[in-house]
């Protein structure tokens, strides 16, 4: 059975949950099936653990074109090499008009599976402009016409049916993200940490994540605020999707570090030691998204060992168990589609209370850690994914 994957993050180009569950799928299924994998960007290493990669820059004429166009231009790149294929498997909208059409033109079955949803992102009309519009087009019609859809979560597939209502529910399945426990573990060695600032002997908030929108860093800064002087926080922050966002979180870290001490950022991709590092010596791992659709990053904290604080939103409280793994925060949201908290004091006041009832009892926070880490081997594999994955296959191809 060959297999065409196409995406737009892939090793070593990965930015986002999307990227980590393709290149992790992909390892595992290279020993399964005849795996070809069609990334964006770059030139990658040809052979990724048996994977043939092929990788697609922006076609000639389009430097300049918007984004969106851009993108659905490299798809049309992608087409041709297609041929020969048995599956089409695509991996956000960046990538699901090329299964779309890639299986009307070669005709056999594409699968997509949901990691996000356009309807639920509004703020993407801030990066994209009318590039927006274009994106949600090319994945409504993805959804419209996908021989199965694959959700990462059951909140998951509760959007994708609530935002595309003609979707056959049958055609949409539930196969979780996953975690590699073997390569996230938690660490001991802390001293590599010094040269970020980070006292490992402070009681610790940490966040790892891009700065936008969906993530809710300026809830978690307000928040910060409310938190007992000793406590420090580290934010591994990617650069923010838009000028306007980085001046509002710009502005909230300083605010925060003129009234306290132990507030450190690093900004850009940190190694995969590093970050881990960091989550193992954290007292707690702060997630106040106000968007997820299952939250990997969540389950690379409790692979480390590290309890969660979380909004309870999404697919996240398929992850993090109230009470046992970490704490879930109630989030009432607008219902423009911006999931914005519908009313923000609130949101921060009960995410902030969260954060001290773990920070104030480390033993129980200990204990969260490790039921997180036992959960997330027990729970989240990657053999088991990929075999569910293999399922979906075989169901549209028999």
């Amino acid at each position: 059975m060959r297999i065409d994957i196409v995406t737009k993050e892939f090793p070593p180009a990965i930015y986002g949950g999307a990227g980590v569950h393709v290149a992790e799928l992909s390892r595992v299924l290279a020993g399964r099936t005849d795996l070809r994998v069609h990334a964006f960007g770059a030139e990658r290493d040809p052979d990724f653990h048996g994977a043939a990669v092929s990788a697609y820059g922006v076609p000639g004429g389009l430097e300049d074109a918007n984004p969106a166009v851009q993108t659905l231009g490299t798809d049309l790149a992608i087409l041709g090499e297609l041929a020969g294929t048995d599956l089409i498997h695509t991996h956000t909208w960046y990538a699901n008009l090329a299964g779309h059409l890639g299986g009307l033109l070669h005709g056999v079955p594409h699968i997509l599976s949901a990691h996000s949803l356009e309807p639920l992102r509004p703020w993407k009309a801030e990066q994209l402009g009318g590039g927006y519009r274009l994106s949600s087009w090319a994945e409504s019609t993805a959804y419209a016409s996908a021989a199965s859809v694959i959700a990462v979560s059951e909140g998951m597939r509760r959007d994708i049916l609530a935002s595309y209502p003609e979707v056959d529910p049958a055609k949409v399945r539930v196969v979780h993200n996953g975690i590699d426990t073997q390569l996230w573990t938690p660490q001991d060695d802390v001293g590599p940490l010094a040269r970020h600032g980070i006292d490992p002997d402070r009681p610790t908030v940490a966040f790892v994540g891009r700065v936008t929108r969906q993530k809710g860093v300026p809830y978690l800064l307000r928040a910060a605020a409310r938190l007992a002087p000793e406590v420090q926080l580290v934010l591994c922050a990617g650069a923010a999707d838009t000028p306007e966002l980085a001046a509002e979180v710009n502005g909230l870290i300083e605010e925060l570090q003129s009234s306290r001490d132990g507030v450190v950022v690093i900004e850009g991709m940190l190694p995969r030691e590093e970050i881990m590092q960091i989550l193992t010596q954290a007292t707690v791992f702060a997630c106040p998204s106000v968007y997820e659709p299952l939250g990997i990053v969540n389950l690379e904290a409790m692979a480390c060992g590290t309890a969660v604080v979380a909004s309870s939103v999404g697919g996240i409280p398929e992850v993090v168990q109230e009470g046992a793994t970490g704490r879930l925060v109630a989030l009432e949201q607008a219902a423009d589609g911006t999931g914005s908290p519908v009313d923000p004091d609130r949101f921060v006041a009960d995410f902030a209370a969260a954060l001290t009832a773990v920070l104030e009892d480390p033993e129980a926070a200990r204990h969260m850690g490790e039921a997180g880490r036992r959960r997330a081997i027990e729970h989240f594999s990657w053999d088991s994914i990929a075999d569910r994955t293999l399922e979906v296959y075989r169901s549209v191809l028999d």
